[in-house]
């Protein structure tokens, strides 16, 4: 990490979101001195409403490349004239360098994050004027918070930096090195169950939007599931189930900008569409460059550079969808017509595509965390614990079925625990697509190396601009490189790949 670091409790003071507004609105009012921050309620909220800002530039660019387009279910339209984002291609083939931009975002960002919570937690016991809830709901919002940077962290490049206090001082920039995997995990579980202690079940208003006691269950359900403690995930996906979330019975509202943080919603990256700042893009990004605006019907923004055919689903995504599948035209199209009608056919991601608020800006939020989620985990920790024929895990996953208008599946088809366990892993990429889970279910799954080999293949014979050497996935490259200039500057051991 860089000496920048410590001037991160200034720029929080910076970030002025008033009881009296929303969350979000985090545009600087005026600057405040560090040294006299963190004195009021109202500065800790602002403090934690930074905090939470560092999420939209990370799932703009980072969260999609390394959760989604790493995997099987996408990757990008080549752009032959423009090549300014050629690094993007090269996280996709696992050739990225430890020199990336896209390396170097995520990991920077993700500890911007990491520190603006520390400096909530550091500051709000000098806090004397707040109420016990209030304290408690701010602690929880900061611990939830750096939990989930240190998750992604962890997965992405396997043991970090840890860092659990403020940086104060130049000389604190530095870090003790590499923690071990097995000492993230435990910060993040440490984390993340306290916060699912002091968190609130629910906000109203402007406050909607804020992690929950439902947010900070379910990533520690999540954290459980992948480290395989099944019976520990069960018991937090329980706490879940009591809490009120149900399905929403049309898929496409789950997604649907009108319906944002619905009864389906556990935690989304919130973004608002008439700010400035605080805009999504995800339309843009992932329609094909030749589209002009057929895709996203601004006319008066230009899709043809290398800011857009990102994240464009596979033949294998698309074969993945089984006849009926109401998901599937939610999620993506096959292609789009041209100014004459004639069909194009580059498929593109479809689920954050709702139109326009202002030229070059939209209002899609971003989901993280959903019950129908929920549901699949709690099927998957039921049958890896007992396989149980028409079981409730067979209810549970029906359920996710149901709404997708296909028929159930029943012990007749589905007659072992090798089989249930290949039903949730088909049914997780489907219903969840396009939502960074799937490299993830990938790499816990331990069928990451032997699938991307074969998608590798696939993309080869689709595409002669793949290098040779693109698509060579072992076990070493299901962790990214630690970005080179903090190997340098923070001595740190690189990931071998």
């Amino acid at each position: 990490m860089k000496i920048k670091y410590i001037f991160l409790p200034v720029m929080a003071g910076l970030l002025a979101g008033g009881c009296q507004k929303s969350f979000l609105d985090l545009n600087p009012e005026t600057i405040i001195n560090g040294n006299a921050f963190y004195k009021t309620e109202p500065e800790i909220q602002q403090a934690v409403n930074g905090a939470y800002s560092i999420l939209q530039p990370l799932a703009n660019e980072s969260y999609w490349i390394f959760g989604e387009m790493r995997s099987d279910n996408t990757w990008f339209q080549y752009n032959n004239q423009d090549r300014g984002r050629e690094q993007w291609e090269f996280a996709d083939e696992f050739l990225v360098p430890a020199t990336a931009e896209c390396i170097s975002n995520f990991w920077k960002n993700s500890y911007i994050g990491i520190s603006r919570s520390n400096d909530v937690l550091d500051n709000i016991p000098n806090v004397t004027d707040m109420t016990d809830a209030a304290r408690d709901q701010y602690t929880g919002e900061a611990k939830f918070l750096r939990a989930f940077h240190y998750f992604n962290l962890v997965r992405q490049f396997g043991g970090v930096p840890l860092k659990l206090t403020s940086v104060q001082s130049p000389e604190a920039t530095k870090s003790n090195g590499r923690a071990t995997i097995d000492e993230v995990y435990a910060a993040i579980l440490a984390d993340l169950k306290d916060a699912a202690e002091k968190l609130p079940a629910s906000y109203s208003g402007t406050s909607v939007g804020r992690a929950t006691k439902g947010a900070a269950s379910t990533l520690l359900a999540k954290v459980y599931l992948t480290q395989k403690n099944y019976p520990s995930a069960l018991a937090e996906l329980r706490k879940v189930q009591a809490l009120g979330y149900s399905l929403l019975t049309n898929y496409a509202d789950v997604f649907d900008p009108n319906k944002k943080n619905g009864p389906e919603s556990i935690f989304e990256i919130q973004y608002l569409g008439s700010q400035s700042g605080l805009f999504s893009t995800f339309m843009y990004i992932f329609a094909p460059y030749t589209s002009g605006s057929y895709v996203t019907r601004d006319t008066k923004t230009s899709i043809h550079g290398s800011g857009s055919g990102w994240n464009i689903p596979t033949k294998d995504m698309i074969a993945s969808y089984e006849t009926g599948d109401k998901r599937k035209d939610v999620s993506m199209a096959d292609g789009y017509k041209d100014a004459d009608s004639n069909f194009v056919n580059i498929p593109y991601v479809k689920k954050y595509n709702h139109g326009f608020t202002d030229v070059g800006r939209t209002n899609d939020n971003f989901p993280v965390l959903r019950y129908a989620d929920v549901l699949l985990m709690i099927a998957e920790c039921l049958n890896e614990q007992a396989f149980t024929a028409g079981g409730e895990e067979f209810d549970l996953l029906n359920q996710v079925r149901a709404r997708a208008g296909l028929a159930p599946k029943t012990a007749a088809t589905v007659a072992s625990q090798d089989a249930f366990r290949d039903a949730i892993f088909q049914e997780r990429k489907i219903e969840l697509a396009f939502e960074n889970h799937r490299w993830y279910d990938l790499v816990r799954s331990g069928k990451a190396v032997e699938i991307m080999n074969a998608h590798g293949v696939n993309q080869k014979a689709l595409s002669t601009q793949i290098p040779a050497n693109g698509y060579q996935i072992t076990v070493n490259r299901l962790l990214l490189p630690i970005p080179q200039t903090d190997v340098n500057l923070d001595n740190l051991t690189q990931n071998p790949q």
